[in-house]
């Protein structure tokens, strides 16, 4: 049986169509109900459905009289408050195309996306000059403003059109603004219940920042699409307060990295949150230690989702088809992936490969922004090509074995850093590990492992030889006082290796 997956096709999106007018539809149905609140241990902000859709329509009034034409790029540096929905559904109500940032950016590095997308406006919060090349800049507060103002509406059309722009490092190193069309949103819906199983009583806690696209789908849009109300912690929010958080504001889904579980985890807080169904883990993959770890203080199930800036979450576990011991998920319903090898081909099951997508799929990206060519090398005649290896299982479970760049060579043998940090991980004293193929020189290379905790480099390897194959075994231990993280809170096993690279 070939490594493909290829379910009933879901509903097509209607046409016209406008993400922000669909994202808040509820408005209609339950307009006095919380849709969002944005919290702070002391309390928090609350807006109802109809009062964020007239913000919205507010904004998207206050951009369209600044001139700006259909299509147009607003770039968008806010943090974790509600001007972040606010100015991004506002642009697209407006039928403008927001391009979300990092809060944290400086003003060269505005500057220097600016140049690249060549935006028409920028929205930033504090901390940024009214000065960000020669493009024009309004502050949160005027922003605030066209809030307030009077009601535009929505600018429907063609669902293929973009509608959004998010930046992404990929396999390349270096940031690329990666185009979605408005049918983007429209394909989530395969995630409520092939992932979250959500429903409208809800009440979704995401710890992520609003601008990343996990955060921006699983933490608003999709909520706010069925009707539930989202939960953000405000900037700021430390990890160790999430639980009280969680408590205090009767989450009934968490969602995070594994970093921030595994953060919560080390606190030592007590972790009994009675409202609680499950958690939502997707970023990178979730390690089985900390998945033992949190049911065993919680009681509570995590269920994982793999996904990438180019097409979402589209592989995942859920309430009602939990994942394998060490696989990540299933395809949800309605999806077409499969595992291919270098020429595009599906693999047999249990074959390692690359995950792809096919290029049907309403969820997948228009393409990267001024980088045509890079986009079409994506892709293997109909499939996307992830960068991923992962295998399927017989039953159609998807196993990650690494980045397509991240993949170890051993003697001729290809080894998953993933599989050799999952071993290494289960070594008393370990802590976190990242395993990563190094090079003394151009000749030659081997498996070395970086470690954060009080094991000795004897008794890592020890551990190694007890479980695992010759040819996976780091021939080095690196203790560390901490591994190199993403602004995602993905393990950064690049920064690994170029870091003792320099250093010989």
């Amino acid at each position: 049986m070939l490594s493909l997956t290829e379910t009933m096709r879901p509903a097509p999106c209607p046409v016209p169509f406008n993400l922000a007018a669909y994202v808040l539809a509820q408005a209609d149905v339950v307009p006095d109900k919380i849709a969002l609140q944005i919290l702070r241990p002391t309390g928090a902000e609350r807006w109802s459905y109809a009062r964020l859709r007239n913000a919205v329509l507010g904004v998207s009034h206050g951009l369209a009289s600044l001139g700006l034409p259909l299509g147009a790029r607003v770039l968008l540096r806010l943090g974790n408050g509600v001007e972040f929905p606010l100015a991004f559904l506002g642009a697209v109500a407006a039928g403008l195309i927001p391009v979300a940032m990092p809060a944290g950016l400086t003003v060269p590095e505005v500057s220097a996306l600016a140049g690249a997308i060549d935006p028409a406006l920028c929205i930033v919060g504090e901390g940024i000059s009214k000065h960000v090349q020669t493009v024009p800049v309004i502050s949160s507060l005027e922003l605030r403003q066209m809030a307030n103002g009077p009601a535009g509406g929505f600018a429907f059309g063609d669902p293929e059109r973009a509608a959004y722009m998010v930046y992404t490092s990929g396999t390349s190193g270096s940031p690329r603004a990666v185009v979605h069309a408005h049918r983007a949103v429209w394909a989530r819906r395969m995630m409520w219940q092939g992932w979250y199983g959500l429903g409208e009583n809800d009440r979704l806690l995401h710890a992520g920042a609003m601008n990343w696209t996990f955060t921006l789908g699983t933490g608003l849009f999709d909520p706010w699409a069925i009707g539930a109300t989202a939960l953000v912690p405000v900037a700021g929010t430390e990890i160790e307060q999430l639980a009280l958080l969680l408590k205090r504001f009767d989450a009934t889904l968490f969602a995070a990295a594994p970093g921030v579980y595994r953060r919560m985890l080390k606190s030592g807080l007590p972790l009994p949150l009675p409202k609680l169904r499950h958690g939502l883990s997707a970023g990178e993959m979730l390690p089985e230690d900390v998945r033992a770890r949190w049911i065993e203080a919680t009681g509570k199930p995590v269920y994982e989702a793999y996904g990438m800036s180019e097409c979402s979450t589209f592989v995942s576990a859920s309430p009602t088809r939990p994942a394998p011991m060490g696989a990540t998920g299933y395809a949800q319903p309605g999806r077409h992936v499969a595992v291919v090898d270098d020429d595009g081909a599906p693999v047999a099951r249990g074959e390692a490969g690359v995950l792809a997508v096919h290029h049907d799929d309403q969820g997948l990206f228009l393409g990267y922004h001024g980088a045509k060519r890079d986009s079409l090398a994506r892709y293997r005649g109909d499939w996307f090509l992830t960068g991923d290896r992962v295998s399927m299982d017989a039953d159609g479970a998807i196993r990650y074995l690494g980045r397509e760049d991240d993949m170890m060579n051993a003697g001729g043998f290809r080894v998953s850093p993933v599989e050799v940090e999952a071993s290494l991980a289960q070594c008393a004293g370990a802590g976190a590990v990242a395993a990563v193929e190094l090079r003394p020189d151009p000749t030659r290379s081997y498996i070395a492992a970086f470690y954060t905790g009080n094991a000795t480099p004897d008794a890592m390897a020890a551990h190694a030889e007890a479980t695992l194959a010759p040819y996976k075994r780091p021939r080095a231990y690196h203790p560390v006082a901490a591994l190199p993280m993403t602004a995602n809170g993905k393990l950064n096993r690049r920064s690994l290796r170029e870091e003792w690279e320099a250093k010989i």
